[in-house]
């Protein structure tokens, strides 16, 4: 159930509403449907340009919920039709972000910084220990 969601979702939206304020890429990336499958709720990964151009993209697809809803409904061969509840999944930004710190942190550590210029040079005639 939850893989048919997740193809008609994700089809609705790229190829059948045609709302200017949904901008970037708009991926589903989860469907959790309800045990009597009433509900199910909708992670989407919105790759916007700005936090506020994700909001909005958010805020029309739940706009056209309803239509997203109905177009599912025809899908389906079941007695019910879930109520769609649609979500902004950080899941995958948060990785992304992660991904970008441990690429910076490897990059850090294959090519540190000459450190040989900071240290004092030793002067070979002095000793720690007494002969």
């Amino acid at each position: 159930m939850a893989r048919v969601i997740r193809e008609s979702v994700s089809d609705t939206i790229a190829n059948r509403l045609n709302d200017p304020r949904i901008q970037g890429l708009v991926s589903v990336t989860e469907v959790a449907v309800s045990a009597d499958l009433k509900n199910a709720d909708i992670g989407l990964s919105i790759m916007g340009a700005t936090e506020s151009q994700q909001a909005q993209t958010l805020r029309a697809i739940q706009h056209a919920g309803r239509r997203i809803q109905a177009r599912l409904g025809r899908e389906l061969t079941s007695k019910f039709c879930p109520r769609l509840r649609f979500h902004l999944d950080v899941k995958f930004h948060k990785t992304l972000e992660t991904l970008r710190l441990i690429d910076a942190a490897a990059s850090e550590y294959t090519h540190p910084e000459d450190e040989s210029e900071d240290l004092p040079e030793e002067d070979e005639t002095s000793t720690d220990f007494d002969a």
